[in-house]
């Protein structure tokens, strides 16, 4: 049963309040800082989730600092907000705890733990986010914590939602450059789960973390160009749009395919250029999931498969701090902001699942 407005949270001149980072304009780190905003109430198909931990991801950024590429400045500026963010509640992952449910929602109950993500739809950087029961959340992996769970869905799905496209099958190889960052951790052992064999390229400081998840050949890039060596590759996955497509090509076997998570609407047109004209498989654009991979992931990390990398985490009224600090662009895996409450998280007694020891059975 759905928890009245007086349950969900105290109220100040009638309107319930919470706690939120709000991105007024456009800027740098600086522009952000917490506000007191009205606590949402969930519609009929949504829960209430009592948010504990969210992340620092590149949109963030790129949103609250309005850095998108020339090329798509007008489309981004109308989809955005033309002088100030539309959302101005960034963030996309979540951990926390269901407070309240609508009417309708059958598949989940007050109390539960849950992660997942909101992607375009933002307002994780506050204590509570409605989100529907048919979105991308999920039970929480019982073996992690909110910090860890919050650093999954987007690098994993994005991850995962490639190396799908790609059909990376076991026996393979696989190139994953920017193995050290939010998606590149992830694709490194996800495709090391599917049985491929895996060549991380990253920096030097990263390359035994990289080596830990799984990768069997780690390249410097700072003292090695991967398309110079010699071999040749079935799938190659840049993760951060810093690869060149020329050496990825130079790189890729005949009729492999190259996977590019970050693909503005030039690097688009030179692929599908460079895929008429070679007859490999290029895919770019943007990742597809749903709440199905999700739970998939959830079940990898409980059946210990994969892990969340997490650089650093932050309280809330840091996110200054966060910011800053995801700015320099060296960052390996997961920026986590925990998120205050004037409570601790209860314990989820009623629903724990039993945690899985065998390996779960592949999507797709």
């Amino acid at each position: 049963m759905a928890k009245s407005d007086d349950e969900i949270g105290k109220k100040e001149g009638g309107r319930m309040q919470m706690k939120a980072i709000i991105c007024p304009r456009y800027g740098p780190p600086e522009v952000l800082a917490i506000r007191d905003v009205e606590k949402p109430i969930p519609q009929d198909n949504e829960v209430l989730v009592g948010i504990r931990a969210t992340t620092v991801v590149p949109a963030d950024i790129r949103i609250r600092g309005f850095r998108v590429p020339p090329s798509f400045w007008v489309p981004a500026r109308l989809a955005l907000g033309l002088t100030r963010p539309k959302k101005p509640v960034l963030g996309t992952e979540f951990a926390g705890v269901i407070e309240a449910i609508g009417k309708d929602v059958r598949g989940f109950k007050a109390g539960m733990h849950v992660f997942g993500l909101t992607g375009h739809e933002l307002g994780c950087y506050a204590e509570y986010r409605c989100v529907p029961e048919d979105g991308l959340i999920a039970r929480k992996p019982i073996n992690l914590s909110f910090e860890e769970a919050a650093a999954i869905p987007m690098g994993g799905l994005t991850a995962w939602s490639f190396l799908m496209k790609g059909r990376v099958s076991s026996g393979q190889r696989v190139l994953v450059y920017g193995a050290s960052g939010s998606i590149g951790t992830y694709a490194v052992q996800l495709a090391k789960h599917l049985g491929a064999e895996v060549t991380g390229v990253c920096s030097t400081a990263n390359q035994n973390m990289v080596r830990s998840l799984g990768a069997d050949r780690v390249i410097d890039y700072t003292k090695e160009d991967f398309s110079k060596d010699g071999r040749v590759y079935d799938i190659i996955f840049d993760t951060v749009g810093k690869s060149s497509l020329r050496k990825d090509m130079r790189s890729l076997r005949a009729g492999g395919c190259l996977l590019q998570a970050v693909a503005p609407p030039a690097t688009n047109l030179r692929m599908r250029w460079a895929a008429i004209t070679t007859g490999n498989k290029l895919v770019g654009g943007t990742m597809a999931a749903t709440p199905g991979d999700l739970v998939f992931l959830k079940e990898l990390a409980e059946a210990r498969r994969i892990r969340p990398v997490i650089d650093r985490s932050y309280a809330m009224e840091r996110i200054v701090d966060a910011h800053r600090y995801v700015d320099q662009g060296h960052k390996k895996g997961n920026v986590v902001i925990t998120v205050g409450h004037d409570q601790a998280p209860p314990a989820e007694k009623t629903f724990l699942p039993s945690l899985r020891t065998s390996s779960p059975t592949r999507r797709g």
